[in-house]
């Protein structure tokens, strides 16, 4: 998977591919935040799809687009409070966050879902974004209405260390 991004003033916007091991590429696009629009590149009897996908790399690259290492972005933790370590309730319902977190970050652009831990009365569910308040924003609204929306709170690694 390719992931490049593009910085203007008033948006950030993001490009990503993937191989699905059919002899296809799959690219997704949008403004961060929002689920985007996507495609299958196609092999065709002249040109591989790889080739195809690269050219339009190589075409947005060239327009600014380009890739935001995983250092760069930050730490954004989903907390619930449980009893001591939990229970095979909350790991369950841990697990299934972090599936939802994938799909739901990765379908706005916004990151990936690293995982989770629990103990001394706390749960998180760790995910790396590129931008906090966006992904915040996104969590929220989708998770609202759920059955995990009773999170006790949605924080930024970095900020709750210097606060």
């Amino acid at each position: 998977m390719l992931k490049l991004y593009k910085i203007e003033p008033s948006q950030i916007l993001y490009w990503e591919t993937w191989d699905n091991d059919d002899d296809t590429h799959t690219v997704h696009w949008g403004e961060l935040g929002s689920q985007g629009e996507s495609t299958d590149i196609r092999s065709s009897l002249f040109k591989k799809a790889e080739s195809k996908t690269q050219a339009e790399i190589d075409r947005l690259v060239a327009e600014g687009y380009h890739p935001i290492n995983i250092e760069e972005h930050r730490t954004l933790l989903i907390e619930y409070e449980i009893d001591g370590f939990g229970d095979s309730q909350d790991l369950d319902k841990r697990h299934q966050l972090e599936e939802r977190m994938n799909e739901t970050l990765g379908w706005t652009g916004l990151g990936l879902c690293d995982g989770g831990s629990a103990g001394s009365g706390t749960m998180e569910v760790c995910s790396y974004v590129v931008s906090f308040d966006v992904a915040r924003e996104v969590i929220a609204t989708d998770l609202k209405d759920t059955e995990f929306d009773d999170y006790s709170r949605i924080y930024d690694e970095e900020e709750s260390h210097s606060a």
